[in-house]
């Protein structure tokens, strides 16, 4: 099969390779995939910000079809729509694994990055990571459970939103959306910033319900904010773009005693003012992708149609178009992309 494959640290070092077809082994399953998204981690391990274990196949955001199972699967057919987690194996007995967050597991070995991901027409998960999709859910849209779950953890575990919470987004990106739909469906009123070249995802926020949506170059974030508290600031403030000047706008657009949630990445250190953190006295709480609990609960807010990530997805390539793909993903005009085998 096809396959987009780091062949090697560093920089680049990105191609497409014929690679053998895998095959379940017992408790497994194979997965016809049908749509991979494109994710910043992507992006971060083609430019060598973000560690892996080349030779390996890219894509972690995955939506297929069962295509066979392994020996002793017994919940999963062939035929089966399904999604899968990312792990395809922690060790099960550190603090972490026993306390579920298996995220954090030193031993952690994940799709994409460890071993072989969904950029490929096949892919191998144990079958106890795999999610069957809602049936109003297609493929497509299925292919971005994982990013919302990740969204999940971050805003209701980390950051406990809570009804009635203001809740300031910075980053209108698939992830700032995905965050943007959470709390609003945890009943949080929100503000969604962005800066020039962010139209497209402006319009997106606009459509998915964002209470207020901001360009922070060219409108006053700081008076909307305070207007809608009473001049206290947000509640709660989102970290998604993986910006330093945007988690500096979240340390000040946050009230006193008010939470910082971190979702997004770096590809480099950033500098901020830390004191903020003691003189606001401040909860500043960051989230590594997903945990299991989010799984089922993102899959309800799916099939309940409270988020919607089918809207997100802007273009679809086939995998031959990986390169035009990655350049696409770096523009603002961009929402959701997705790869598709060949």
């Amino acid at each position: 099969m096809l396959a987009l494959v780091k062949t090697a640290p560093g920089t680049g070092h990105l191609e497409l390779q014929e690679v053998p077809d895998p095959t379940p082994g017992p408790g497994q399953v194979l997965i016809e995939v049908a749509a991979t998204g494109l994710c910043g981690t992507d992006l971060h391990i083609y430019l060598g910000e973000y560690r892996c274990t080349p030779p390996v196949v890219l894509g972690h955001e995955v939506a297929g079809t069962i295509a066979a199972v392994g020996p002793g699967v017994t919940r999963l057919h062939v035929g089966d729509r399904v999604t899968t987690e990312t792990y395809f194996a922690t060790c099960g007995r550190c603090r972490y694994c026993r306390s579920g967050r298996p995220n954090l597991c030193p031993d952690r070995r994940s799709i994409g990055t460890h071993v072989n991901g969904g950029f490929a027409r096949y892919l191998v998960m144990p079958e106890e990571r795999v999610h069957r999709l809602p049936d109003n859910v297609d493929l497509i849209a299925g292919a971005l459970t994982e990013p919302l779950a990740c969204c999940l953890h971050n805003l209701l575990d980390m950051a406990g939103v809570q009804p009635g919470d203001v809740v300031v987004i910075s980053g209108p990106g698939t992830i700032g959306l995905l965050c943007l739909q959470v709390a609003r469906a945890a009943g949080a009123t929100t503000v969604v910033l962005g800066v020039d070249g962010d139209e497209t995802r402006f319009a997106l926020a606009r459509d998915l319900g964002a209470d207020y949506v901001l360009n922070v170059q060219r409108e006053d974030a700081q008076a909307l904010v305070q207007s809608l508290t009473d001049g206290l600031g947000a509640d709660l403030t989102v970290e998604a773009a993986g910006a330093g000047a945007s988690l500096r706008q979240c340390l000040d657009l946050v009230r006193r005693g008010g939470t910082v949630a971190q979702i997004g990445l770096y590809g480099q250190p950033v500098t901020v003012d830390m004191n903020q953190v003691a003189l606001k006295e401040l909860r500043v709480v960051g989230s590594f992708a997903h945990v299991p609990t989010a799984w089922p609960r993102a899959l309800q807010l799916l099939s309940r149609g409270l988020v919607q990530t089918r809207p997100l997805v802007t273009h679809q390539f086939p995998l031959t178009r990986w390169e035009e793909a990655f350049q696409t993903f770096t523009s603002r005009a961009a929402g959701k992309i997705v790869l598709l085998p060949v």
